[in-house]
């Protein structure tokens, strides 16, 4: 595996991009990282990972400070899936060109964008820039992000006439989306966050039963039971976001605050 560290050395050992998958990534790399690595080397001659924690997207300074980084694990992990080549940038390559800022429109602030006030602005500036120093056509992120996914889609894809491909949410067997946040709590924490998880897989499977699911007490209870703080819990359609569409295909959105960590789900 080639560790490449500026936007030369990327150009210089990657020839042919049409034929190369992208996988962006922050670290701490888990088994929902390496399903989209393997989906990447199954359609692709070759794969490139990125590792850039990206300062503009977090809304506070400790959050980001805090965010679990283990770059020497991240390597071995890489290699061992024998991944060509690892782009690791510090801020300053990344950030080193002047680029148009993107925001959001009105329509857009719904979920996390709500709750996290420029945090998608933070994620659609840097994969803009991700993506204009990484050429591929084929670019894999996970559905557990499902907001952040569907933003890139419809605006980067767009920009760059590029394929974005939404990968299933892998999660533990104890029904929890894997996420490098996870391990930022304890076996406790990760005991409460289960039940969680399990309690709003059967919130879809009931109103896919075509039965009344009230949010508004079902995020009492959650909140209450639990000791959560609780930013949204909302059903949404897939295609356009747009919430209580239960027409076409639909998920369940929670995002919410335990032992101050903040997690994130769909189903």
């Amino acid at each position: 595996m080639k560790i490449l560290k500026n936007i030369f050395e990327l150009n210089k050992a990657v020839k042919n991009y049409k034929n190369v998958g992208f996988v962006p990534t922050m670290g701490g790399i888990h088994k929902g990282h390496v399903s989209l690595i393997k989906i990447s080397q199954k359609n692709n001659k070759e794969t490139i990972v990125s590792i850039f924690v990206n300062p503009t997207q977090f809304n506070q300074k400790k959050d980001f400070k805090n965010y679990p980084r283990n770059i020497r694990k991240d390597i071995s992990i890489l290699k061992k899936l024998k991944v060509n080549y690892l782009f690791l940038p510090e801020v300053n390559e990344i950030y080193k060109n002047r680029m148009k800022n993107f925001k959001l429109n009105k329509s857009d602030k719904i979920l996390c964008a709500k709750y996290r006030k420029g945090h998608f602005e933070g994620v659609l500036n840097v994969m803009n820039r991700l993506l204009s120093i990484v050429k591929s056509k084929h670019v894999y992120m996970g559905e557990k992000d499902f907001q952040q996914y569907m933003l890139i889609k419809r605006i980067l894809g767009k920009k760059y006439k590029i394929n974005i491909v939404g990968c299933p949410t892998i999660r533990e067997n104890n029904k929890i989306a894997l996420s490098t946040r996870n391990k930022l709590l304890n076996k406790s924490y990760i005991k409460k966050a289960s039940k969680i998880a399990i309690k709003l897989d059967k919130l879809k499977k009931l109103s896919k039963m075509n039965k009344f699911v009230d949010l508004l007490k079902s995020k009492y209870e959650l909140e209450n039971k639990f000791k959560i703080k609780i930013d949204y819990l909302e059903f949404r359609d897939e295609k356009k976001m747009k919430l209580d569409n239960f027409k076409s295909k639909y998920r369940l959105f929670i995002a919410y605050h335990i032992n101050g960590v903040r997690l994130i789900d769909n189903f």
